[in-house]
């Protein structure tokens, strides 16, 4: 069976979800999205869930780590994953 280049498995929908929550999907992986969730229920209860939780986290406005702690933690994080790229 070939896989068609426009219609998504389920996997694939729920990723570009979650990226489209943090504004990273390109506008491909959104009209690719789009057809996925205009027939699969699945899908479209998977989203919704996305976007409450987003609209959540934008009204609890988080702030728990200052900008120094995040680079410490970026830094911690980029010398852990060197050790296992080589």
């Amino acid at each position: 069976m070939k896989k068609s280049f426009l219609f998504i498995s389920c996997e694939e929908a729920k990723h570009i979800c979650d990226k489209r929550q943090y504004d990273e999907a390109s506008g491909w992986e959104r009209i690719k999205l789009g057809l996925r969730l205009a027939w699969c229920r699945v899908t479209r209860s998977y989203s919704s869930k996305n976007n409450k939780l987003t609209q959540a986290m934008k009204k609890a406005e988080v702030n728990c780590l200052n900008q120094t702690e995040k680079q410490n933690l970026q830094n911690a994080f980029e010398q852990e994953l060197a050790k296992y790229q080589h």
